[in-house]
């Protein structure tokens, strides 16, 4: 008797688990919904689910619809029940795929993205993380033409080092990055100023011409080999396979509080499991306190305050882009899972 009540008590826990584990479906959520210019994954997915990074959960590819997972301007999504299940899939507006051959009225290179692309794009196609090894080998900028020390696009400069490629990024030493809690480093990161084309050697001495920039050239700024990365939109909101515990250690542009769609870094990466699109929460640190009685100095409980979602994963650390904030957050607060 005993073994047999284990066992329901046992059945009883695991199915509550997976009940808790679940999509839960918002209570206003619509049953049907046409996608307009302007929205990302992360909103629709707010318009179904409670918490929008179980949308694979919910998402039903229909194989006849071309480029099934992705969604675009002037699609109809419906909410569908397939097993007794809920499933958001693509529709036509009778309810029939139908398969004849169709014009988009959208370019077929714009789907939605995940999350607003303007924020991240420059982190995405240029900025990168390096160790100081590679900034400190690379070349470096002497001046420009006719001895000008600030240079743009269109302007000729001359550099010093082994050539590294015909076509060259631009860079500049930014932030280093250091675990708050251990003190390890984590990386460099090179912001991207420019790139450019090596048009001649002379010994070590290089001259590039500069084809684009996003601010002046400057004497010391580094050439690395150019990386043509593409803008991706693939990453899809989800939650970390494994756990998580880190902290933001730096947010971009140097502000104070961080709020929405600011980019931070945190100090955990692909060696912890995570990968772009995993969703964390922000949980705002609690206030030190003096214990009355005792004198002694007692953190408070950490409260949940929002929302991120990592975009670009290195070996160590991560760039995320806040998604909700319920009040100003701060670089130190700590990240989890959702």
């Amino acid at each position: 008797m005993r073994k047999l009540l284990y066992a329901l008590a046992a059945s009883a826990l695991l199915f509550t688990s997976w009940a808790q584990a679940q999509p839960e479906l918002r209570t206003d959520h619509p049953e049907r919904y046409t996608v307009v210019k302007g929205d990302t994954l992360w909103d629709i997915s707010g318009r179904f689910l409670n918490k929008p990074w179980y949308w694979p959960e919910i998402w039903h590819v229909n194989p006849q619809v071309a480029n099934p997972h992705l969604i675009y301007p002037g699609d109809k999504l419906a909410l569908v029940y397939i097993d007794g299940k809920p499933r958001v899939t693509k529709v036509s507006s009778n309810d029939i795929v139908k398969l004849s051959p169709k014009v988009r009225s959208e370019a077929i290179d714009t789907p939605i993205p995940a999350i607003p692309l303007d924020a991240i794009a420059s982190f995405l196609t240029d900025t990168r993380i390096v160790t100081p090894d590679d900034i400190n080998g690379a070349p470096y900028v002497l001046e420009g033409a006719d001895g000008r020390i600030i240079t743009g696009a269109g302007d000729r400069i001359y550099a010093r080092g082994t050539k590294p490629a015909d076509r060259v990024g631009i860079f500049r030493r930014s932030q280093e990055f250091v675990d708050p809690d251990t003190g390890e480093f984590l990386g460099l990161e090179a912001r991207s100023i420019a790139r450019g084309n090596i048009n001649a050697e002379n010994g070590d001495v290089l001259t590039v011409g500069i084809t684009r920039s996003n601010e002046e050239v400057r004497i010391g700024d580094r050439l690395l080999v150019s990386e043509d990365r593409r803008l991706t939109t693939s990453f899809v909101p989800s939650s970390p396979d494994e756990e998580i515990e880190g902290k933001m250690i730096s947010v971009d542009g140097g502000v104070s509080q961080i709020g929405q769609y600011n980019v931070v870094a945190i100090n955990r990466g692909e060696r912890e499991g995570l990968k772009a699109g995993n969703v964390l929460a922000v949980l705002k640190a609690g206030n030190m306190v003096r214990d009355p009685i005792t004198g002694e100095t007692i953190e408070l409980p950490s409260e949940r305050a929002g929302l991120l979602m990592v975009f670009q994963a290195y070996e160590k650390m991560s760039y995320g882009l806040v998604l909700q904030a319920t009040r100003p957050l701060s670089v130190g607060d700590k990240v989890a899972n959702p």
